[in-house]
């Protein structure tokens, strides 16, 4: 009984070397995908400042006063402010509606806000993401050499145990290289979307208030012009 015991226990333990080994090829491989997509994070990240973050000049409590000074059209100050091309786009599509009610237009504002929402956490889960991977393959990857390194280091096999030790070491370094990569651009986004998010919710608000007492107004004017006209008929409508 002992001894077929041991014979399963190292049956059981060929299995999983032989499975360890197999996915050492796999496991490097993924770790260089994950180095990639962290260049391609990083590039993103510096395309997307060239093209949208530094052309964001707007002071919110100025561009309020703007918009409810009504000096000039509200889609005029919204198309010239400093806001970003989906901001503007967003709230130019609260004025395009002039038949929408109060609650209507609330309603189109929450899902043109939860729209912008869901594109964000969409751009920030791709980096965070590769943030997690990162260390856990990383790990497999030194552990996975690990073994036959401990068997060369048995048989006093040098070669392979520097070998199998360098292999450790360089996965490591590509996992948490790339998760810290990406964990710097996961923060350094949600920082910018979290300003965008706020910027565009009061904006929003504001607009809705605006339109709100622009079409009260218009209510009261036809409502005045009603009476005018049934007073010129003696008061017969």
């Amino acid at each position: 009984m002992p001894a077929t015991t041991t014979e399963e226990t190292f049956a059981v333990s060929d299995i999983l070397r032989a499975v360890s080994e197999r996915l050492e090829t796999p496991v490097v491989v993924i770790l260089i995908i994950l180095i990639l997509a962290a260049v391609v994070l990083l590039g993103w990240l510096i395309a997307e400042w060239i093209t949208e973050r530094r052309h964001l000049k707007v002071e919110l409590p100025k561009l309020l006063d703007e918009m409810q000074a009504g000096d000039n059209p509200l889609q005029d100050v919204i198309t010239q402010s400093g806001l970003l091309g989906r901001q503007k786009e967003a709230l130019l599509e609260l004025t395009r509606h002039p038949k929408f009610d109060a609650t209507m237009r609330e309603a189109l504002a929450i899902r043109l806000i939860e729209q912008e929402q869901a594109r964000y956490d969409r751009v920030l889960r791709f980096s965070e993401l590769v943030a997690r991977l990162g260390p856990m393959f990383g790990l497999l990857g030194t552990l996975i050499p690990l073994g036959p390194g401990i068997i060369a280091l048995g048989q006093g096999d040098t070669f392979t145990l520097s070998s199998s030790l360098l292999t450790a070491f360089d996965t490591t370094i590509a996992g948490l290289l790339a998760a810290a990569v990406a964990t710097v651009i996961s923060t350094v986004r949600r920082a910018w979307y979290k300003d965008y998010m706020s910027t565009l919710e009061a904006l929003a608000s504001c607009v809705l208030e605006l339109l709100k007492e622009e079409q009260e107004v218009t209510c009261d004017a036809e409502i005045a012009e009603q009476k005018a006209q049934c007073g010129g008929y003696g008061g017969i409508c």
